[in-house]
This record gives C-alpha cells, sequence and structure tokens, in this order.
C-alpha cells in the first residue's frame, strides 16, 4: 500500500510580519533544512519535533534520498505558529485536531474558526486572571518600597 502525503498547509501572509519579529533567524539552509537546525531554531529538541510528527501535530515532512529530514520555509511557519500556541497555553490535542482539520481541507473552515474562538475566549480569561496577579504583585511591591523608604529616612 502506498502512504500519499497530506496536503501542504496553507501558509498565510501574516506569518510575513511574525518572520521579522521572531528571536532567532531562520537558518540558511536554501528551503532544506536538517532537523537539528530547525531544533535549534525552534528552540525545540530533536525528539520533539519528531513526536510532533509521530501525533501529527507536523504535517508531512519531506526525506533526503538518504531518509535524512528536511524541513521547508513552509514547516518553520507552521512551527512558528505552533509555538504561538503552545503559549497561549492550546492543549497538544487541540493542535492536533487542527493541524487535522487544516489537512482536509476547506470543508473545516467553520470548525477551525470555532476552535479558536474557543481558545481565544480561554485565553482571554487567563490575561484577566493575570491582570489580578499583576495588581496583588504591584500592591505588594509598593508595600514594601514605602517600608524601605520609611526605613531608609529614619535610619
Amino acid at each position: 500500500m502506498t502512504e500519499t502525503a497530506p496536503a501542504p498547509v496553507p501558509v498565510r501572509p501574516c506569518f510575513e510580519l511574525e518572520r521579522q519579529r521572531h528571536r532567532r533567524p531562520r537558518p540558511g539552509g536554501r528551503d532544506r533544512y536538517t532537523i537539528s537546525e530547525v531544533a535549534e531554531y525552534a528552540g525545540l529538541s530533536a525528539h520533539t519535533l519528531r513526536w510532533y510528527e509521530r501525533i501529527g501535530l507536523m504535517p508531512h515532512v519531506d526525506r533526503s534520498h538518504t531518509g535524512q529530514r528536511r524541513y521547508t520555509e513552509r514547516d518553520l511557519d507552521w512551527l512558528d505558529l505552533v509555538g504561538k500556541l503552545r503559549l497561549t497555553g492550546m492543549p497538544v490535542a487541540d493542535m492536533v485536531r487542527y493541524a487535522e482539520l487544516v489537512r482536509q481541507g476547506a470543508s473545516t473552515v467553520a470548525e477551525r474558526e470555532q476552535l479558536f474562538l474557543a481558545h481565544r475566549e480561554d485565553v482571554r480569561r487567563r490575561i484577566e486572571e493575570l491582570r489580578g496577579t499583576l495588581d496583588v504583585l504591584d500592591y505588594k511591591i509598593e508595600i514594601y518600597a514605602d517600608a524601605r523608604r520609611r526605613a531608609s529616612e529614619g535610619a
């Protein structure tokens, strides 16, 4: 039985801006990056990249004639998105589901939108929680700064 490669993941123009803001420069591999170059770029281990591929989070990765993985710019774009989703706290299962939906094509656009809408609400809720936590930290810092000032004025 011949295994067919999944359809390529579409890349949106928004990634161009993200590339410019990315902390690490992209490796200079002419659209054929090794796993070690991609691991360094993405801040992940090679083991994690292989795991992403195994669980279906990473789309089909091309191989050289010797079987070595060769990543493309599109793969790096995908990893940039996965990194952003990880930062938002999206569960791996949801990221894998999203990757599956993308591979299924345009018929899943509404489901992908719903997945992101629900996650956005979760992110907004957590941001509000963090703002409240930041207020508590600011309050405590001010108390300690006032105490330190009073101690230095009285000494």
